[in-house]
């Protein structure tokens, strides 16, 4: 059924493209990609370089009326098997294949693979793991990249949709645009830490060029842009320029979201430094140019791929052109009727972008604004000028020095609201009670670290110090109001159940020492006394230990309840005789002396 990953016409259907790759014994060693009538895409894990595999299209017309599935001879076409390897950094790199069929399939069953940016995209993945050998769609959401060799993250939708062997070599499919943007790096979850990972199309075509006859979409670089077609000396690298750029596109916690940089015309050795930075970080192109004097120079100059998802030369174009491109990139293919902007401006995926020769293009202010727009939506921006005039300072003001100024009275008006709120209500309850240490360390740290953000914010001190556009990045701050939000919402609730707590058990005190003084009249019973006397005092310490003190009334509660050990009632007061009984009972009769006669009932000798 397709519930259960059977074929079918609706969405959860086998797609005709979907292949099981089963070895000579029988088990299926995973899944693959049919990229035309004979070839199929997997990963090199799956096959051994000269396994003969048998491929199984679940999928294929006719199948879902249940005729046998096709079943179709495949093995490693030439050379074209990367197995995977560790670079010099311990990173994953390769693990892609390439099968030829004995027979070819109807290329209706065929399709592409698509070029689009990643970050932030819904998919799906579809596999042959153990126990759906039919096949199974699974959600995911992609993060982001990791490693060096531009594979990413993609994160279930719930811990028990990971990603497990059968899927390797599986296809990703984009819900926005029911695409083929990827294959499935299926690993154990014990090495995937609960993340599957993804080749994107692009990587695959950066170890198996021979795959991009079967790749479409929009390319990640401008022509203008890549080093091989520009020709550049290799050995022109400004190195300080090279590692900043390349620190910037490795992104990262302590990464700005904007940069501006200046690459002035004539300037051939920042231009190759440049192109040289979005070579390398482009998924596609780097295989094809880092084997060279990039590999020799320092670790620093260089950017993991996937360092960018799109690089433009604005150079005598419109605004409307670049958003086209940008939308494209993006993946923005549903109302095209509908400027691109106006598409951009509702996207939920964001993206790294480059853009060289903003200051160039037919219209700099508008660019400038579109930018803008990304920027406000959560892209990364690198902006490149010819000069630091007019615009270069325009785009400071807009996408750096304004953005800077508001984001710094957000977090202001933020870090005093947790001061003034849930920070001082930590200070009361801390007063009246003694909480879990655990939970208060974690949340009065948080709250240090917000105090000493807030202080330094309001007075420019610290990392402050600085003009807006050049301080910190505010994202870092971000998270540290989040954490402390987080830690004392936690303490919070921990420290009211506790005084909830102990006032519950003050009245249970006072109840049991009413019972217990409105019982039987009682003599002094110092051991009572004493216990009560403890758990009170406990009570009423600040900050009160609530374990403790309930430990305390537990013992008073235990003594009133438990019978026989409640002191005995008191004797008389001095000089006050008992009242008479009612009715005095006879006394008993006197034992008769020995020898002396016996008496019947009526008192008569015998």
């Amino acid at each position: 059924m397709e519930a259960d990953g059977g074929i079918g016409t609706g969405p959860l259907a086998t797609p005709s493209w979907a292949v099981r790759i089963r070895r000579a014994n029988g088990t299926i060693a995973g899944s693959g990609i049919l990229l035309s009538p004979d070839r199929v895409l997997t990963c090199a894990h799956v096959v051994g370089r000269e396994e003969k595999v048998t491929a199984e299209f679940v999928g294929a017309a006719g199948s879902a009326t249940g005729y046998q599935v096709p079943e179709v001879a495949a093995r490693v076409v030439g050379d074209a098997y990367r197995p995977e390897q560790r670079d010099r950094n311990g990173d994953p790199v390769g693990d892609v294949a390439l099968l030829e069929l004995d027979r070819p399939r109807p290329a209706s069953e065929a399709t592409s693979l698509y070029r689009v940016s990643a970050p932030g995209r819904q998919v799906r993945m579809y596999g042959f793991p153990e126990h759906y050998n039919g096949g199974l769609w699974l959600p995911a959401t992609i993060l982001g990249g990791c490693g060096r060799d531009g594979q990413v993250l993609l994160q279930p939708t719930s811990p028990g949709q990971i990603a497990r062997r059968g899927f390797s070599g599986g296809g990703v499919v984009d819900l926005a645009t029911d695409k083929v943007i990827g294959m499935v790096l299926a690993r154990s979850p014990e090495e995937g830490g609960g993340f599957t990972f993804m080749s994107p199309a692009e990587t695959v075509v950066q170890h198996l060029p021979e795959v991009g006859a079967w790749t479409v979409g929009m390319t990640a670089v401008d022509e203008e842009l890549r080093s091989a077609a520009s020709g550049d000396d290799e050995a022109l690298l400004d190195q300080p320029f090279a590692e900043r750029l390349a620190l910037w596109l490795r992104g990262g916690d302590t990464a700005r979201q904007v940069k501006i940089s200046l690459v002035p015309d004539g300037d051939r050795v920042r231009a190759a430094t440049l192109r040289r930075a979005i070579t390398l970080a482009d998924r596609e192109l780097r295989s094809r140019f880092s084997t060279g004097r990039p590999s020799l120079d320092a670790p620093g100059t260089v950017p993991a791929a996937g360092g960018l998802d799109l690089a433009v030369i604005a150079t005598g174009r419109s605004t409307d052109e670049i958003a086209e491109r940008i939308a494209g990139r993006m993946g923005l293919l549903q109302h095209l009727e509908l400027p691109a902007a106006e598409r951009i401006a509702t996207a939920t995926v964001t993206i790294t972008l480059v853009v060289d020769g903003v200051d160039a293009a037919a219209d700099p202010p508008s660019l400038i604004g579109l930018l803008g727009l990304l920027v406000a939506r959560g892209s990364r921006v690198l902006l490149v000028f010819r000069s630091a005039g007019g615009y270069a300072a325009r785009a400071r003001e807009e996408l750096l020095l304004r953005p800077a100024l508001e984001g710094r009275a957000r977090l202001g008006d933020r870090l005093a609201r947790i001061i003034e709120g849930p920070g001082r209500e930590l200070d009361r309850l801390m007063a009246r009670v003694r909480g879990d240490d655990e939970l208060t360390d974690r949340a009065v740290d948080a709250l240090i670290h917000v105090i000493t953000a807030r202080a330094e914010l309001a007075a420019g001190q610290g990392a402050f110090a600085v003009p807006p556009e050049d301080g910190p990045d505010l994202a870092r701050y971000a998270r540290v109001a989040s954490r402390a939000e987080h830690h004392l919402a936690h303490a919070l609730t921990s420290l009211n159940e506790l005084l909830l707590r102990r006032d519950e058990l003050r009245g249970e005190l006072a109840s049991y020492r009413r019972l217990y003084e409105e019982s039987a009249a009682r003599g002094e019973d110092l051991e009572a006394d004493e216990l009560y006397l403890t758990a009170h005092r406990l009570l009423r310490e600040r900050p009160c230990d609530v374990a403790a003190a309930e430990a305390a009334v537990r013992t008073f509660r235990d003594l009133v309840d438990r019978p026989g050990t409640r002191p005995p009632a008191a004797g008389p007061a001095p000089g006050v005789q008992p009242p008479a009984p009612a009715v005095q009972p006879p006394a008993p009769a006197a034992e008769p002396a020995p020898g002396a006669p016996h008496r019947d009932d009526g008192g008569t000798p015998t």
